[in-house]
Order: structure tokens, then sequence, then C-alpha cells
């Protein structure tokens, strides 16, 4: 298997028309639009060749979208989930901050 580029990953990501963050489950509905969108037996008889390729590419940046996120490790430690409380949770990753936290006051 071959190593993923940050290039191989941001086409993908561009063909899929996904932002810069993005979570499984849009990554899914993305591609699922996109298919139902391109796919060849939706097309006209004449836009046949343009949809299959379409579809390959759709295709294509799927699949390595998803050997991206594959790899991902999820922390499921205590330390790195949220507890019952929130406040808390955010106070400690942005109290400080003027804009999300306190600011100045703490």
């Amino acid at each position: 298997m071959t190593s993923l580029s940050f290039d191989d990953i941001d086409r993908a990501r561009k063909i899929l028309e996904l932002e810069e963050e993005a979570t499984l489950r849009e990554i899914k509905v993305a591609y699922r639009n996109l298919s139902k969108k391109w796919h060849p037996d939706k097309c006209k008889k004449k836009d046949q060749n343009i949809c299959h390729e379409k579809m390959k590419e759709i295709n294509s940046a799927y699949e390595v979208v998803l050997r991206f996120v594959d790899g991902y490790c999820y922390s499921f430690t205590k330390q790195k989930t949220p507890d019952d409380d929130q406040r808390e949770f955010w106070m400690s990753r942005f109290g400080k901050d003027p804009t999300w936290g306190l600011g100045w006051e703490s």
C-alpha cells in the first residue's frame, strides 16, 4: 500500500466537495450525494462517458479519504473524553481566551 501525501488527500477532499474539516458522516453523505448526481444510470445517453469518468474520480477520491481516516487513532481515555460537566470541559480549554472564555476576568 502506498502512503498518502497531503496533495493526494487535499485533491480527494476537493473532489468530494468537503470542507477542510469533516466528520465521517459528512464524508459518507458527500460521497452518496455525488454518486447520485453522477451515476451513469442517471445521466443522459450522450453524457455516459463523462458520468463514467466522473464516477471513477469520485470513487477514487472516496477511497483515498477513507484510507486517510482509517488510520486515525481515537482516544477513549477519561482525560480525552468530555465529562458530564461541559462548562468545565470548555473552560479548561478556552477559559483564558478573551472571545470564548472569561478573558481578562480569570
